[in-house]
Protein backbone atom coordinates (compact mmCIF):
# COMPACT_ATOMS: atom_id res chain seq x y z
CA UNK A 1 0.00 0.00 0.00
CA UNK A 2 1.24 3.68 -0.08
CA UNK A 3 2.28 5.55 2.42
CA UNK A 4 -0.38 6.35 5.11
CA UNK A 5 0.07 9.61 4.35
CA UNK A 6 -0.81 10.28 0.90
CA UNK A 7 -4.21 8.03 0.95
CA UNK A 8 -6.28 11.53 1.65
CA UNK A 9 -5.67 14.89 3.03
CA UNK A 10 -7.79 14.09 6.03
CA UNK A 11 -8.32 10.42 8.39
CA UNK A 12 -11.12 10.35 10.08
CA UNK A 13 -10.72 9.53 14.00
CA UNK A 14 -13.33 7.55 14.52
CA UNK A 15 -14.70 6.10 18.10
CA UNK A 16 -17.31 3.56 17.97
CA UNK A 17 -19.40 2.43 20.98
CA UNK A 18 -21.43 -0.04 18.36
CA UNK A 19 -19.60 -1.79 15.96
CA UNK A 20 -22.93 -1.99 13.85
CA UNK A 21 -22.41 1.62 12.65
CA UNK A 22 -18.85 0.68 11.63
CA UNK A 23 -19.71 -0.68 7.86
CA UNK A 24 -22.27 2.46 6.94
CA UNK A 25 -20.09 4.99 8.79
CA UNK A 26 -17.07 3.32 6.57
CA UNK A 27 -19.16 3.28 3.61
CA UNK A 28 -20.00 7.03 3.92
CA UNK A 29 -16.43 8.38 4.83
CA UNK A 30 -15.03 6.49 1.67
CA UNK A 31 -18.48 7.81 -0.88
CA UNK A 32 -17.31 11.65 0.59
CA UNK A 33 -13.69 10.55 -0.69
CA UNK A 34 -12.09 9.82 2.56
CA UNK A 35 -10.69 6.56 2.29
CA UNK A 36 -8.47 6.14 5.55
CA UNK A 37 -10.10 5.25 8.52
CA UNK A 38 -8.77 5.44 11.97
CA UNK A 39 -10.86 3.34 14.13
CA UNK A 40 -9.43 4.01 17.51
CA UNK A 41 -9.64 1.43 20.21
CA UNK A 42 -10.84 2.89 22.67
CA UNK A 43 -14.34 1.01 23.26
CA UNK A 44 -14.49 -2.67 23.47
CA UNK A 45 -16.51 -2.48 19.82
CA UNK A 46 -13.22 -1.29 18.04
CA UNK A 47 -11.68 -4.56 16.86
CA UNK A 48 -15.15 -5.92 16.22
CA UNK A 49 -15.47 -2.56 13.90
CA UNK A 50 -12.54 -2.80 12.08
CA UNK A 51 -13.19 -6.48 11.42
CA UNK A 52 -16.68 -5.53 9.81
CA UNK A 53 -15.16 -2.45 7.69
CA UNK A 54 -11.91 -5.17 6.86
CA UNK A 55 -14.84 -7.67 5.35
CA UNK A 56 -17.37 -5.46 3.83
CA UNK A 57 -15.79 -2.22 2.87
CA UNK A 58 -12.92 -3.14 0.69
CA UNK A 59 -12.61 -0.19 -0.66
CA UNK A 60 -11.63 1.75 2.44
CA UNK A 61 -8.49 1.07 4.08
CA UNK A 62 -8.87 0.83 8.14
CA UNK A 63 -6.48 1.60 10.73
CA UNK A 64 -6.25 1.08 14.66
CA UNK A 65 -5.64 4.15 16.11
CA UNK A 66 -4.98 4.13 20.45
CA UNK A 67 -2.58 1.58 19.67
CA UNK A 68 -0.76 1.73 23.25
CA UNK A 69 0.33 -2.29 23.82
CA UNK A 70 2.18 -4.94 21.85
CA UNK A 71 -0.86 -6.76 22.10
CA UNK A 72 -3.18 -4.02 20.77
CA UNK A 73 -0.46 -3.69 17.83
CA UNK A 74 -0.89 -7.62 17.01
CA UNK A 75 -4.90 -7.53 17.75
CA UNK A 76 -5.43 -5.05 15.87
CA UNK A 77 -3.49 -6.05 12.74
CA UNK A 78 -5.62 -9.34 13.31
CA UNK A 79 -8.31 -8.20 13.16
CA UNK A 80 -7.89 -6.57 9.32
CA UNK A 81 -5.68 -2.96 10.20
CA UNK A 82 -4.09 -2.33 7.44
CA UNK A 83 -2.00 0.48 9.56
CA UNK A 84 -1.74 1.46 13.16
CA UNK A 85 -1.39 4.95 14.55
CA UNK A 86 -0.53 5.38 18.43
CA UNK A 87 0.17 8.22 20.56
CA UNK A 88 3.10 8.09 21.66
CA UNK A 89 5.96 5.28 21.44
CA UNK A 90 8.43 3.02 23.49
CA UNK A 91 10.91 1.02 22.38
CA UNK A 92 8.78 -1.91 23.33
CA UNK A 93 5.50 -0.48 21.94
CA UNK A 94 7.75 0.41 18.34
CA UNK A 95 8.86 -3.41 17.67
CA UNK A 96 5.19 -4.72 18.06
CA UNK A 97 4.03 -2.34 15.57
CA UNK A 98 6.92 -3.24 13.62
CA UNK A 99 6.17 -6.81 13.84
CA UNK A 100 2.88 -6.14 12.68
CA UNK A 101 3.56 -6.04 9.50
CA UNK A 102 1.33 -3.18 8.53
CA UNK A 103 2.72 0.78 8.16
CA UNK A 104 2.65 2.33 11.44
CA UNK A 105 2.46 6.02 12.93
CA UNK A 106 3.93 6.53 16.05
CA UNK A 107 3.54 9.21 18.35
CA UNK A 108 5.19 12.20 19.05
CA UNK A 109 5.36 16.06 20.43
CA UNK A 110 9.07 17.04 20.84
CA UNK A 111 12.25 16.94 18.37
CA UNK A 112 13.96 14.62 20.96
CA UNK A 113 11.01 12.10 20.09
CA UNK A 114 11.58 12.95 16.32
CA UNK A 115 15.23 12.31 16.83
CA UNK A 116 14.70 8.86 18.62
CA UNK A 117 12.00 7.39 15.65
CA UNK A 118 14.27 8.72 13.05
CA UNK A 119 17.36 6.84 14.72
CA UNK A 120 14.99 3.69 14.25
CA UNK A 121 14.34 4.70 10.78
CA UNK A 122 10.65 5.74 11.41
CA UNK A 123 10.18 9.04 9.41
CA UNK A 124 6.56 8.83 9.26
CA UNK A 125 4.54 9.51 11.91
CA UNK A 126 1.50 11.34 14.38
CA UNK A 127 2.02 14.60 15.88
CA UNK A 128 -0.24 14.56 18.82
CA UNK A 129 -1.95 16.60 20.91
CA UNK A 130 -0.84 18.89 17.55
CA UNK A 131 -2.81 22.17 18.61
CA UNK A 132 -1.81 21.57 22.54
CA UNK A 133 1.69 20.86 21.40
CA UNK A 134 2.60 23.81 19.42
CA UNK A 135 0.61 23.25 16.15
CA UNK A 136 1.08 24.90 13.38
CA UNK A 137 4.08 27.09 14.29
CA UNK A 138 6.18 24.01 16.03
CA UNK A 139 5.86 21.44 12.87
CA UNK A 140 7.19 24.65 10.86
CA UNK A 141 10.13 24.80 12.69
CA UNK A 142 10.76 21.38 12.76
CA UNK A 143 11.22 21.28 9.09
CA UNK A 144 14.34 22.70 8.92
CA UNK A 145 16.55 20.60 11.16
CA UNK A 146 14.45 17.56 10.44
CA UNK A 147 13.12 17.93 7.21
CA UNK A 148 13.24 13.91 6.50
CA UNK A 149 10.46 13.38 9.47
CA UNK A 150 6.91 13.57 7.78
CA UNK A 151 3.72 13.73 9.91
CA UNK A 152 0.03 13.69 10.41
CA UNK A 153 -0.78 15.96 13.06
CA UNK A 154 -4.10 14.70 14.97
CA UNK A 155 -6.04 16.46 18.45
CA UNK A 156 -7.78 19.80 18.28
CA UNK A 157 -7.40 19.78 14.40
CA UNK A 158 -11.20 21.59 12.66
CA UNK A 159 -12.44 22.12 9.33
CA UNK A 160 -10.61 25.83 10.13
CA UNK A 161 -7.44 24.89 10.50
CA UNK A 162 -6.66 22.05 8.74
CA UNK A 163 -5.58 23.42 5.87
CA UNK A 164 -3.05 25.68 7.98
CA UNK A 165 -1.73 22.40 8.86
CA UNK A 166 -1.65 20.64 5.06
CA UNK A 167 -0.16 23.74 3.70
CA UNK A 168 3.46 22.31 5.27
CA UNK A 169 6.07 20.72 3.88
CA UNK A 170 6.58 18.25 6.10
CA UNK A 171 2.54 17.37 6.78
CA UNK A 172 1.39 14.34 4.86
CA UNK A 173 -2.22 14.87 6.10
CA UNK A 174 -4.02 15.25 9.63
CA UNK A 175 -6.57 13.79 11.46
CA UNK A 176 -9.84 14.90 13.03
CA UNK A 177 -13.39 14.32 14.08
CA UNK A 178 -15.25 16.80 12.40
CA UNK A 179 -17.04 15.21 9.93
CA UNK A 180 -17.96 13.05 12.60
CA UNK A 181 -20.54 15.26 14.44
CA UNK A 182 -21.58 12.64 17.37
CA UNK A 183 -25.12 13.17 16.71
CA UNK A 184 -25.19 12.24 13.19
CA UNK A 185 -23.70 9.19 14.32
CA UNK A 186 -25.96 8.46 16.79
CA UNK A 187 -28.81 9.00 14.41
CA UNK A 188 -27.23 7.38 11.90
CA UNK A 189 -27.58 10.34 9.53
CA UNK A 190 -24.76 8.75 7.07
CA UNK A 191 -25.78 11.29 4.17
CA UNK A 192 -24.60 14.18 6.54
CA UNK A 193 -21.26 12.12 7.20
CA UNK A 194 -20.68 11.92 3.38
CA UNK A 195 -21.29 15.36 2.85
CA UNK A 196 -18.91 16.29 5.64
CA UNK A 197 -16.21 13.93 4.16
CA UNK A 198 -16.29 15.25 0.41
CA UNK A 199 -15.71 18.72 2.15
CA UNK A 200 -12.47 17.34 3.87
CA UNK A 201 -11.67 15.66 1.12
CA UNK A 202 -11.71 19.27 -1.21
CA UNK A 203 -8.90 20.29 1.46
CA UNK A 204 -6.30 18.62 -1.26
CA UNK A 205 -7.88 20.96 -3.97
CA UNK A 206 -5.03 23.49 -4.63
CA UNK A 207 -6.09 26.82 -3.34
CA UNK A 208 -9.24 25.38 -0.56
Amino acid sequence: MTSVLDLAPVVPVVVLDDAADAVPLARALVAGGLPAIEVTLRTPAALDAIRAIADEVPEAVVGAGTVVTPGGAAGAAAAGARFLVSPGWTDGLLDAMASAGVPYLPGVSTASEVVGLLERGVREMKFFPAAASGGTPYLESLAGPLPQARFCPTGGITRASAGSYLALPNVGCVGGTWMLPPDAVASHDWHRVETLAREASGLATPGV
